[in-house]
């Protein structure tokens, strides 16, 4: 088994129409590059959340619906979160919302850190998710990737529509310092657990 942190690149938006896979895919190529991590793709599509509806919170009571426990289960085997995030009127998505308030104690004190975009890079949504993040125990990075405005309009669908690669010289010295922040607060969060 490796020591190599676990990182999940989450997918913040469920709508059909989605940019997000685009980003996501990047980002991906990029940590799987790396030999300081290991990383996986979590689409929230695949889990199909209810709206929250708990009694509470898992950190006070364990969550009865199975599509909860299902999701809980997932993001426990992750060292640390990059959320992949549109911006819906200053803030995140509703699912990714929804997504995060499905569990607590399993985000607990792991690092994350987001690849925004539209247009102003989803600054509002990553500052918010930041915010979020902290409530949940969470240890936010500095490091960030903002995909915006022309460059937004250069690969998204709306736009030119071409590939990330065309904008990758923009992007890159932020996607290093994310994956850099992120495998360093792994490392220091994994250890101080043991």
């Amino acid at each position: 088994m490796s020591d190599k942190p676990k990182i999940a690149i989450i997918i913040g938006s469920t709508r059909g129409a989605r940019f997000a896979d685009k980003p996501a895919q990047w980002m991906l190529k990029q940590a799987q590059a790396r030999s300081d991590m290991t990383v996986e793709m979590v689409d929230l599509r695949d889990f199909k959340l209810p709206l929250f509806d708990e009694m509470a919170s898992n950190k006070w009571m364990p969550s009865s619906d199975p599509k909860a426990l299902a999701w809980q289960a997932k993001i426990a085997e992750f060292d640390g979160y990059i959320f992949v995030t549109a911006e819906y009127n200053h803030s995140i998505t509703g699912a990714l919302k929804n997504a995060l308030d499905q569990a607590y104690n399993e985000w607990n004190r792991k690092p994350m850190g987001a690849i925004g975009y539209g247009g102003v890079g989803a600054a509002r949504a990553v500052e918010h998710l930041r915010n979020i993040a902290v409530e949940l125990a969470m240890v936010p990075v500095h490091g960030a990737v903002h995909i915006a405005g022309g460059d937004f309009m250069a690969v998204h669908p709306l736009g030119a529509n071409g590939e990330i690669e065309t904008i990758e010289d923009h992007l890159i010295a932020g996607a290093t310092d994310l994956l850099d922040d992120m495998a360093w607060w792994a490392n220091a969060t994994k250890s101080a657990k043991k």
